[in-house]
């Protein structure tokens, strides 16, 4: 789910945690939150959520952060395996695992993760469980970012290598459809943006973004809660509808 063509300054959101089945470990599947300006070999971005990456890490949910200014095509790293993040935090570490997940029908566990400009440096600031103050990326990494993010997504993503021709059964969020609703289905909540004066606002003019859905799907919640803006999404991969 997503916002664009604005003018943003950041993102608040809490990202319910899980610990989805990757099938192999060139794949993964992420929940997280993009902070976007520019579009194909121009676009910047930054990221920050949980994965599982087996061929990275190992099959632990853990925390990342990532960032590119050329579209994803030769800038930009993971977490701080490349000069860019600047990690300020000695209680947290970016790449860290998460000792505890959500269990289905079970306790839900979330993170919640803010991201905002300081409009003095122009460096971006990550923080996370509303206190923790984890580190910035600085104004010198970005171009199109060096002045405001134009479209900010919260989602799901996994990575289908096809094998054998079949697709994946790589897990998105819980492994269950968003319709299962919670404690079964993966949850994103809270969902604000930081505007022009600095103030956390609910988005407008949400759009749906999402493949193909007998794969993985995304539900849009009820409005009026105390989970302000929300939604349901994942999915178990391949199945006799998705192949």
């Amino acid at each position: 789910m997503g916002v664009r063509n604005g003018r943003f300054y950041g993102t608040k959101v809490s990202i319910n945690l899980w610990k989805p089945y990757v099938q192999m470990p060139k794949e993964f599947s992420l929940a997280q939150t993009w902070v976007v300006s520019g579009t194909g070999s121009s676009t910047n971005t930054i990221e920050a959520g949980w994965q599982v990456y087996p061929e990275l890490y190992d099959n632990n949910p853990r925390f990342f952060v990532y960032w590119t200014r050329d579209g994803y095509r030769k800038t930009g790293c993971y977490n701080l395996l490349c000069s860019g993040f600047v990690q300020t935090s000695r209680r947290f570490t970016v790449g860290g695992s998460f000792s505890t997940a959500s269990r289905y029908r079970g306790t839900q566990y979330d993170i919640s993760i803010l991201i905002w400009k300081d409009r003095k440096t122009g460096n971006w600031w990550l923080r996370i469980n509303e206190k923790d103050d984890i580190g910035y990326w600085p104004a010198s990494l970005f171009t199109s970012l060096g002045s405001e993010a134009t479209r900010v997504e919260w989602g799901g993503e996994i990575i289908d290598s096809k094998t054998g021709g079949r697709h994946t059964t790589t897990d998105m969020g819980s492994g269950h459809f968003a319709g299962q609703g919670f404690k079964k289905a993966s949850y994103i909540r809270n969902i604000m943006v930081v505007d022009g004066t600095n103030t956390l606002r609910e988005p407008q003019g949400l759009y749906i973004i999402a493949g193909n859905g007998n794969c993985y799907n995304v539900k849009t919640g009820n409005v009026g809660t105390s989970w302000g803006t929300h939604f349901f999404y994942g999915g178990p991969g391949r199945n006799v509808k998705c192949v």
